[in-house]
């Protein structure tokens, strides 16, 4: 039998996948290191990790795969491979690298962003780069080029962490066309390099990586790349994306309409239009998705983050006097729709893009000490939680998005009844079920060189839905719900503005 490996580089852990070629069935799924990777924060608001320690833990997690599945070298045929976006790594023209990565929750080049934004001009960024240069790669870039002029003087190219684990397989340096615009370094309008936005940092273009398709040979694992990480020198990698891209490619999201969502510690809706029109550029990011190609209609995933998501169910969990997500939707569902007026504002893990970089914490509301309990408690999260998607998801309404159907995976908040198909008839649309991971897709998309995107569908469908919430037909009590919250909530953010 013969395999794909996936990888998914996350800040977290990295999650290496094995597939079969022919069906695309999952093998097996390993983690590494088993506990979380730590982050190095000099100061608040950075984050920082090593690039060879992400390499490491895809060797170990490599060997870990082989043996726990008794699969030899000559049986993985290609690699693919998902990362953490934005993140920044450089190195020298050994290939070494010269710092440690910048990654995409370090938010020191915010500043740099904003002003690049107003002083480029508002309207050329929303038209070229679909987005504001914010505190996206190119940002952290200027910062190294501004606060560590030794270390740029030194760089031989930048890379985003997938590139350089394939570079590690292969010492072959190359991007692909949608990484570059996750960093903001691509011009939409002019289908190349976003020249206007080097120009303005002051980067030389040529520090910019030679840029190859996503799907086809991007490079083959090389005699050191097999030295070090047990794959056979020759093996081609077929796939790279970042993750959310592989999150909606994982869930057979491709074309306009179609809609990922993701509910883990925070919340992600990625949808996918043809339009290249950008009204919502402080609020949503606009990427090139996996399959746009210049010279065809575009492929635009939009981008639409919630920090106070999953988070904040877990924050009840390890604070109030319950044992297991199980227990808390237990006593959810014994509390009527609405939470008995109980509403809770669950932006509590910082700044939210979507209320326009506010910070307005966790509120929690019309809470009546002799008739409440922690059954509301639980119920008014979960709402609070999906009604936030809700609200999400307007915001994209308002940017063009007409969803036809919203994919998930089987894991975290859309395990949640109450969650999913509260989400679901506010929405008034089909949420499906999928039981895979960014490894597994990652895997599968190897296979995409051959270009049967229908095939590949196919693939996830047959092996990985699990269920469908419907919205329900009577959506009175969920709508009186959500506008007692969204009444909430903007009284919050009226308070925060006067």
């Amino acid at each position: 039998m013969n395999y794909y490996l996936g990888l998914d580089i996350g800040s977290s852990s990295i999650k290496a996948a094995l597939v079969e070629v022919m069906s695309g069935k999952s093998l097996g799924v390993v983690q590494e290191p088993e506990e979380e990777m730590g982050m190095f924060a000099q100061k608040n608001g950075w984050a920082e990790q090593d690039p060879n320690d992400w390499w490491q833990h895809v060797c170990n997690a490599i060997q870990k795969l082989k043996k726990q599945y008794n699969v030899s070298a000559a049986q993985i045929k290609g690699v693919g491979i998902s990362y953490q976006m934005h993140g920044l790594v450089l190195v020298d023209r050994d290939g070494n690298p010269l710092r440690k990565s910048i990654i995409w929750c370090d938010s020191r080049a915010v500043e740099i962003g904003n002003k690049a934004f107003n002083e480029i001009g508002n309207d050329t960024c929303a038209t070229q780069l679909l987005n504001s240069p914010a505190n996206f790669t190119a940002s952290k870039l200027k910062w190294v080029k501004n606060n560590e002029p030794e270390i740029y003087n030194s760089i031989y190219k930048f890379m985003l962490p997938g590139d350089y684990i394939a570079y590690k397989f292969s010492n072959t340096i190359n991007t692909t066309v949608p990484g570059l615009s996750e960093g903001i370094f691509w011009d939409f309008k002019n289908n190349s390099i976003a020249d206007f936005l080097l120009d303005y940092y002051g980067v030389d273009k040529a520090l910019v990586p030679e840029i190859t398709e996503t799907f086809g040979q991007q490079a083959v694992v090389d005699k050191n790349g097999e030295d070090q990480s047990g794959l056979a020198a020759g093996t081609p990698i077929l796939y790279r994306a970042g993750d959310q891209p592989n999150n909606a490619l994982s869930l057979n999201v491709f074309n306009p309409g179609e809609v990922a969502a993701t509910g883990g510690t925070s919340g992600v809706v990625y949808a996918i239009t043809d339009n290249l029109s950008v009204k919502e550029s402080a609020r949503v990011n606009n990427f090139a998705h996996v399959n746009y190609k210049k010279e065809a209609a575009a492929r635009i995933g939009k981008l639409l983050c919630i920090n106070g998501a999953g988070i904040q169910y877990r924050w009840l969990l390890n604070n109030l006097a319950v044992s297991s997500y199980e227990e808390m939707n237990t006593l959810a569902a014994e509390i009527p729709i609405g939470s008995d007026g109980v509403c809770l504002i669950p932006f509590g893990n910082g700044a939210e893009r979507i209320l326009n970089n506010k910070d307005i914490g966790t509120r929690v509301v019309n809470m009546n000490l002799n008739n409440h309990h922690k059954g509301h408690l639980c119920r008014a999260a979960l709402e609070g939680i999906a009604f936030s998607f809700v609200y999400g998801m307007e915001i994209m309404t308002s940017d063009g998005i007409a969803p036809s159907v919203i994919r998930a995976g089987n894991d975290n908040l859309f395990r949640s009844e109450i969650f999913a198909n509260t989400v679901a008839t506010l929405i008034e649309q089909d949420i499906e079920i999928y039981n895979t991971t960014g490894a597994i897709g990652a895997a599968r998309a190897a296979h995409l060189h051959n270009g049967d995107f229908e095939a590949f569908g196919k693939v996830i469908m047959d092996n990985d839905h699990v269920m469908t919430f419907l919205p329900l037909k009577d959506k009175t009590a969920y709508t009186e719900a959500y506008h007692n919250w969204k009444r909430e909530l903007e009284l919050v953010l009226e308070s925060i503005t006067t």
